[in-house]
Parts: structure tokens; sequence; C-alpha cells
């Protein structure tokens, strides 16, 4: 699917696989795996060699999704294996749900009817034009919060551009900001620093996403609020960075950690300790699932990238968005066909 609005010069579209599961009588559920320009073929291919073989016979629900991660393990205990794997278990979801004839907020008990939503761009490439202006339609959409993404070669380079996103949005919007993993120990303690004069409310992926200690390290360096998540791809991987007191923000992608039987586990151990859940990307998942937890989540909303404003879905998501709120959710199931 082609990025309307590209992530970078190597990053243009999205690779999208759908899953189609059909049981003894008929009953079909649709699901996907999801990746941004890379991996999409070995995701296929794991999914018609691997998954397939291993799904037919099963029980036509999402209770064997430990069976099926023990089977492709081997592959790797994350990443393509699970990338994978999320489509199949979203696709038993998908089908559970519309036997049952109900949405997977309503079949999984909805705790809230909207949910506040911010502003986020993959804008690194963005001149500093492009970026105010994106800010400005923040603001226009209600959103209480926004992010930006840091990392250019010069630091004072990222400060200005803070600067101006937070004359825009002023002092009383959270203004995040993500580095995608670009930095070492020493440049992310100097950029917490240089950030402090335009107050971001947290610093997402700092350093390699594997990089345990180094997380650790910066906190305890700088006391910034550091996120991380997106890149973590099981609960023990989620687990050790909560057991270590490495990130205040955990941000679980439905899709890399393989669905939304593993999502829902991990949302519960980041939440039972005391930590902040903020679902990476895909509102079209992350806001039907989080409508369903206790405490209240912030939803991901990715300039131009939603599944409808790419024009990939067959009709609508259910899902609203206004005033900076998410709201709705799909009547059957996922909600989610593609065309």
């Amino acid at each position: 699917m082609p990025l309307s609005r590209p992530w970078g010069p190597d990053v243009t579209d999205i690779r999208v696989v759908e899953v189609v599961v059909t049981d003894a009588e008929g009953g079909v559920g649709h699901g996907f795996s999801w990746t941004p320009s890379i991996g999409g073929t070995a995701v296929q291919a794991l999914l018609d060699t691997d998954l397939a073989p291993f799904a037919i016979g099963r029980p036509a629900q999402p209770t064997w999704w430990d069976d099926a991660w023990r089977h492709v393990h081997e592959a790797g205990g994350g990443g393509v294996t699970t990338i994978a794997l999320a489509g199949l278990d979203l696709a038993l979801w998908d089908l559970v749900g519309r036997r049952a004839g109900h949405g997977i907020p309503s079949l999984l008990g909805r705790r809230h009817e909207t949910l506040e939503a911010y502003g986020s761009g993959v804008n690194l490439h963005y001149p500093l034009e492009e970026l105010v202006a994106q800010a400005r339609r923040w603001v226009d959409a209600g959103f209480r919060g926004v992010k930006v993404k840091v990392g250019r070669p010069d630091l004072a380079e990222d400060v200005e551009r803070l600067t101006a996103v937070r004359e825009i949005i002023g002092p009383d919007r959270d203004l995040m900001v993500d580095a995608n993993q670009r930095w070492d120990l020493d440049r992310a303690t100097a950029a917490v620093g240089a950030f402090e004069p335009v107050r971001i409310a947290w610093l997402e992926e700092p350093l390699r996403a594997d990089d345990l200690a180094g997380h650790v390290e910066l906190r305890r360096r700088t006391g910034v609020r550091v996120a991380v998540g997106e890149n973590l791809h099981t609960e023990y991987r989620f687990r050790e960075f909560l057991d270590a007191g490495a990130a205040d923000v955990l941000q679980p992608n439905i899709v890399r950690v393989g669905g939304i039987t593993p999502a829902l586990r991990i949302a519960k151990a980041v939440q039972d300790a005391g930590a902040e859940l903020a679902f990476h990307l895909l509102p079209e998942l992350s806001a039907p699932l989080a409508f369903t937890l206790a405490t209240p989540t912030r939803i991901e909303i990715v300039e131009d990238a939603r599944l409808d404003e790419l024009g990939a879905l067959a009709a609508p998501s259910g899902l609203t968005l206004g005033a900076g709120r998410i709201g709705g959710g799909p009547a059957e199931g996922l909600g989610i066909r593609f065309r």
C-alpha cells in the first residue's frame, strides 16, 4: 500500500499480508500481518509454508496461540515469526466476533466510549516549514498531545525544530519526541539536556530497542521519561524492561507482538506494573482493544497513515475521530476488510 505521505526516502509503502480463515461451518475470519516496507515476503512465506499447515484442523478460535508460537520459534523468538502469527491470530478473533455478532470491544467488554488520541508524524525529513504546518493541523484537530521525530545529524537542528513546534502547540499540550533508535547513550544524554527548554513528555526509542542496560542507565543519568516497545516482540521482553525499570511508557505494536492474544497479556502486565501503556500505530486495532482495558490509554494517530485514509478498506472501520478523541468501533469482529 503506497503511503500518501512517505515516512522517508526508503519507506514509501506498507506491506500487508491478508490472512483468511474458514471454519468447518463456512464461517470466515479476516486478519492481516503488517510491516513497513521490509519483510513482507518473509512473512508471507512463513504463513504459507509453516503456519497454514499447522493451523488446519485445529479449533477455529485463538486458544492455541502458544502452540503456534512454539511451532515457529525455531525461526526466531519474535519479529518475522510473531508478525506472521498475528495475521492468523487476528483472523481467528475476527471469526469469533462475527460468530457472536459482536465487535472486539463488546466481545471483550467495553469500558471506555472514547479515548484521547495524539497527533503523530514520521516527519524527520520534513523541512521546518512543513513540520510547523503539520503541528498547526494537529492543534486545529484538537489533539492535546503531539509527537515529533528527532535525530538530525546536528542536535541544534532538533532543538530548533522542537522549539518551533512548541511555539505552535502552546505550553499546555504534551510534546513527545521519537528518535527511532538513532543514538548511543552519550548522544541521548546530551539530547535530553538540550531538550529541557521545550519540556518533552517522553523520549521514545532513544537507543537500540534491545539495549536494556542502556535504557536503565539513561533514566538514571537524566530522569527523562523513556518510551519503548514498538520493537519488542514478546511478553518476556516487556517484562524484562518493566522489571529493570528501563522505561516509563511501554508501546506494544499489536501485529509485531503476535496479535490480540499476546497484546492483552502485555497490556495487563504493563498496567499492573503502574507503567503507561501506549499502543504503537494501527489505531484500527489498538483503539478497539484499548476500549476494553481498565486504565485509559492514549491512541496514536499518524497523519495520513490510517488504513481508511490509504484507501485500503472495503468499508469504514467504524471508528470515529474528532476533537482529539477516538470512539466508535467495529460492529462485528475486527471490522477490517481490505479492498
